[in-house]
């Protein structure tokens, strides 16, 4: 299943606002607000590149409040259980 990290930056003091945002789109399945250079990082998750591409190309960047975006698409990985 294709999938990407993406991180945020919003305008000041709308990161709630953002998350809440992210959290009904689907293929969102998790994010978290962060302290640093980003605001929010998000994980996507899609059936398809094309899918993915579409969910981050036109529901995320186009979030009201959303500054800018940088998506890192997932070419292997690995769950720990610990």
């Amino acid at each position: 299943m294709p999938e990407a990290v993406v991180l945020l930056n919003t305008d000041i003091g709308t990161e709630e606002e953002v998350l809440n945002t992210l959290g009904s789109i689907d293929g969102v399945v998790e994010a978290y607000i962060v302290y640093g250079v980003y605001d929010i990082v998000a994980k996507v998750q899609a059936s398809t590149t094309e899918a993915l591409k579409e969910i981050i190309s036109s529901k995320i960047r186009k979030i009201p409040k959303v500054r800018s975006t940088l998506t890192m698409i997932v070419v292997e990985g690995k769950k720990f259980v610990k």
